[in-house]
C-alpha cells in the first residue's frame, strides 16, 4: 500500500474518532426519576432539563442529573418532656426534591440535603411539640406527636423541599421511667375494673328493688281484687286447670276417688240419721 493510501486512512480514522467524540459529549441523556441541570462555562440554567435524550454544546457545556424520587433517611431525636424527662426518639423520615426546585438547590447548597435542611428542622419541631406534654402522654399520644412534628417540620422547610412523612419507630425512655409508667397503668386499670364491679353490683341491686316493688303492687293487686269480688280464686283455679279431674285417695283400702263422685256420695248420705248411727255404704266399692 503507497504512503498517501496509508495517510488517507488515518485521517479518516482521525475524523470518524473526532466526530464520535464530538457526539458523545454534544449529547446526554436524563433517566427516569431524575432531572437535569445544565452548566454552560460555569453558568446555570434557569430551565432544569426533563428525562430523555438531548443535546447540549461539545466540550462546554455539562448536564447533571438531579433525583426527584421520594427518599428515605434515618435520624434520631433526642427530647424534654413537659416533666424533664428525657426522650430518645427513633425516626425514619420521608422526603423527594420537587422538580421546581432542583436548579435552587445545586446553585445554594452542598453536600447531603437532608442533613443540611431537613434534619435540623425535624430536630426542632420534636423538641417544640414534647416540651408540652408529660413523658406518659408522648407514649400514649405517638400518632398526635407524629402529627404536629410533621406540620411543624413543613412549616420550617418551606416549598423547596416536600417532606412527606415522619415515621417514630421507637420511643426509648429511663428504665426507671418506664417502670413508673407501667405501675400507673397497671393502677388505671385495676382501678377501672373495680369501678366496673361497682356498677355492676349496684345494677344488680336496683333491679332486685324494681323486681320486689313489682311483686308488692302485684300482691296489692291481687288481694284488692279478691276483697272486691270473693270469685276471684274461682277464676284463677279455673284459668290454671289442666283439664284433669282432681283425685282423692282414701286410706285402708286405698280407695282412689274422683271429686266430684265423692262429693256426690257425700249428698246421697241420709242427713236425719240419729248421732252415732252408722251409716250404710251404698257404694259396695267402699267395703273394708
Amino acid at each position: 500500500m503507497s504512503p498517501q493510501a496509508i495517510a488517507r486512512l488515518v485521517g479518516v480514522a482521525i475524523l470518524i474518532f473526532i466526530v464520535i467524540i464530538m457526539a458523545a459529549s454534544g449529547t446526554y441523556v436524563i433517566h427516569p426519576g431524575h432531572r437535569g441541570v445544565e452548566v454552560t462555562m460555569g453558568k446555570v440554567s434557569e430551565a432544569f432539563k426533563p428525562e430523555g435524550f438531548g443535546l447540549k454544546v461539545p466540550f462546554i457545556t455539562a448536564v447533571y442529573p438531579t433525583s426527584i424520587r421520594q427518599q428515605t433517611a434515618e435520624d434520631k431525636a433526642e427530647c424534654y418532656s413537659a416533666d424533664l424527662q428525657q426522650i430518645i426518639m427513633q425516626l425514619q423520615v420521608l422526603f423527594r426534591i420537587p422538580e421546581g426546585s432542583v436548579v435552587k438547590l445545586f446553585q445554594g447548597y452542598d453536600g447531603d440535603l437532608f442533613a443540611s435542611l431537613i434534619s435540623p428542622r425535624v430536630q426542632e419541631a420534636l423538641k417544640e411539640v414534647t416540651a408540652l406534654q408529660s413523658a406518659e402522654q408522648i407514649v400514649k399520644n405517638r400518632d398526635q406527636i407524629k402529627t404536629r412534628a410533621l406540620e411543624l417540620t413543613r412549616q420550617k422547610v418551606g416549598p423547596v423541599l416536600v417532606v412527606e412523612d415522619i415515621v417514630i419507630e421507637n420511643i426509648a425512655l429511663s428504665k426507671e421511667l418506664e417502670r413508673a409508667i407501667e405501675q400507673k397503668m397497671v393502677q388505671e386499670q385495676e382501678a377501672a375494673k373495680a369501678k366496673f364491679i361497682q356498677q355492676r353490683a349496684q345494677i344488680e341491686a336496683d333491679t332486685a328493688v324494681i323486681k320486689a316493688k313489682g311483686e308488692a303492687e302485684s300482691f296489692a293487686i291481687r288481694g284488692q281484687a279478691l276483697k272486691e269480688n270473693p270469685t276471684f280464686v274461682d277464676l284463677q283455679i279455673a284459668d290454671r286447670w289442666d283439664g284433669i279431674t282432681p283425685l282423692i285417695i282414701g286410706g285402708g283400702a286405698g280407695v282412689m276417688m274422683a271429686a266430684p263422685d265423692l262429693e256426690r256420695l257425700r249428698q246421697s248420705q241420709p242427713t236425719n240419721m240419729p248421732a252415732g248411727a252408722a251409716r250404710p255404704n251404698r257404694n259396695p266399692q267402699l267395703k273394708r
